[in-house]
Formats: C-alpha cells, structure tokens, sequence
C-alpha cells in the first residue's frame, strides 16, 4: 500500500440505472441548479425538485413564504429540508399526480419512491408539449395522430400502443420524423434489426434524427430497444410535438 494514497475500500461506488441516468438527464436538460449528479443524494434539500416544478408549471411554486433556501443550520436544518419535500409532494398532488404514501420523508431520505415523483413530472412536461386547445392528450390519441400521419406518408409501420414490440425495430419512429419531415431520414442507414446489436443501432439513428429535427427527446437507444413503455410514450410525444409545430405554422 502506498502511504500517500487511500484505501481503495473507502471509495463508494454508485450504481445506476438506467431510469434514473434518464430522469437525470431530464432534469439537467431544464436547467436544475446545481447539476444533478445523484439523483437521491441532490434532491433531499426539495430545491431541485421545486426549481422543476416552476418549470414544467411555470409560478406555481411560492418561492418567497413557502420554500427554505440554505444554508441549512445544523439545528433544524433537517425540518426544514423535510418542509420543502412536503411541498414538493403537496405540489404534485395539485397537479393531480398519484402519490399515494410517498411524503416528504421519502424523498429527503432517498427512497426509490422518489422516481415515481420525477417521473410524473416529466410525463406532465413531455404532454405539456402537445397540449391540444387547453386539453391534455391521453395515450390512445398520441397513437391514433402518429398512426394517421404514418399511414398518410405512405409507410406502414402502424403501432397498437406503446407496449407494441414492433416499436423494437424504431421503423414507426423513423417514419413519423420522415412524415412530419420529409427527405431526413436515410433508410439505407438502417438495419434489419434481426438482433439486439441492430435495433440498438436504428434506436440511436431514430433520436439523433429526432433530435436534429427539434423533438427534445430524453430516451436512451436501450428504451426504444427493449420497448420501454413509459420513455416510448415520450419519444413519440416529443415527435409530435414537432409536428403540432409545424402544422400551427401552416
């Protein structure tokens, strides 16, 4: 052992997955501050959590009488930490969020509950973006608007719900980005997607062209791979968004 370096056993190692490096990712994207580097350990004060919620709902949190801002004494400091996550919680209720026995002690001690608050955020963030004359769309209508705008480009790579395993293969993904944007996407540059390797591979073409298109997209190529219901439903959310775009500049 060298006498100037530590013990190799005093470091701890986080694992992460690959929901939380997602809603990570999210939260950084808008600008949380400061960067969420541990999604547990950087939200138990409330300030992040709350600095989103403005976002996502912009002046709905009372920074001035409701929110506790450090530094956070040694005495108390704690409470009034818990005070922030409460009304972080108290917040997601107003937005008619399910958060049933979560509280604020969930979220300042890191449990995993924590990620079904993140979550509907960003669900609430991801549909805000397609909210059609003050209504808020429902899965079923987010499928039926891809599905005809697929249809009427003449593809049929049409998909039941976002469960469906035919979205593995990302040719419904390429083919609503090339129906709300025609001539960007290069289908040479796709596989048969007959193995994990090959859909990984059109997964990533799909949100680098997505993305290039303007549509925000969080979901990393493993989601769309492995048909991950949740982050399927943000992708083709945030793809329609772009096409709502469009077509109110019509």
């Amino acid at each position: 052992m060298y006498p100037a370096m530590d013990d190799a056993g005093e470091f701890e190692i986080i694992e992460e997955t690959r929901e939380e490096k997602t809603m990570r990712n999210w939260m950084n994207s808008l600008g949380a501050t400061p960067r969420v580097k541990y999604i547990y350990e950087d939200l138990k004060d409330g300030l992040a959590i709350l600095q989103l919620f403005d976002k996502i709902k912009p002046g709905c949190v009372d920074w001035q009488k409701r929110v506790n801002t450090p530094p956070f004494k040694a005495l108390g400091g704690k409470m009034k930490q818990i005070e922030n996550c409460n009304y972080a919680i108290e917040l997601g209720k107003e937005l008619s969020f399910v958060l049933v026995g979560i509280d604020g002690n969930n979220l300042h001690d890191g449990d995993k509950l924590t990620l079904a608050l993140v979550w509907q955020m960003m669900r609430f963030y991801t549909l805000q973006l397609i909210t059609h004359d003050g209504k808020v769309l429902k899965d079923n209508e987010i499928i039926a608007w891809c599905n005809e705008k697929i249809t009427g480009a003449g593809k049929d790579s049409n998909f039941s719900n976002f469960k469906d395993a035919s979205l593995a293969n990302s040719r419904a993904i390429v083919d609503l980005i090339e129906a709300i944007r025609p001539g960007h996407i290069n289908y040479d540059l796709l596989t048969a997607a007959s193995n994990d390797e090959e859909k990984f591979l059109n997964a990533k073409y799909a949100i680098t062209m997505a993305r290039k298109i303007g549509a925000r997209i969080f979901a990393l190529p493993e989601d769309i791979a492995d048909v991950n219901p949740k982050m399927m439903m943000t992708v083709f959310a945030c793809i329609m968004s772009v096409g709502f775009a469009k077509d109110q500049m019509k």
